[in-house]
């Protein structure tokens, strides 16, 4: 869903997430996640390494931004659009 019109008080499926189509809710429906408050204090690195395990393909790093949008957003950060959080993911994976 696009960040403009998430409604924290309405989180029941996972498309109701900030960023999250159906292509993303089965990502992590694959991961075991089957609600969004299953990914309250999941990290979006180890959610992203698990998500290429299984998968046994390395997908785009954008995904993370995406795992980092709705953690932050299931943190109770504001809702975010997924490439507010591309430089803090390149940052990281590169240690500068």
């Amino acid at each position: 869903m696009h960040p403009s019109k998430v409604d924290r008080t309405r989180l029941r499926v996972l498309t109701d997430l900030p960023n999250i189509g159906p292509a993303c809710a089965k990502d992590l429906r694959l991961l075991g996640i089957q609600t969004p408050d299953q990914l309250v204090g999941r990290d979006a690195f180890e959610l992203f390494e698990a998500l290429c395990s299984i998968t046994a393909t390395r997908h785009d790093p954008c995904v993370i931004d995406v795992f980092l949008s709705v953690t932050r957003f299931m943190a109770g950060e504001a809702p975010r659009p997924w490439w507010a959080y591309t430089a803090e993911r390149k940052q990281r994976l590169t240690g500068a």
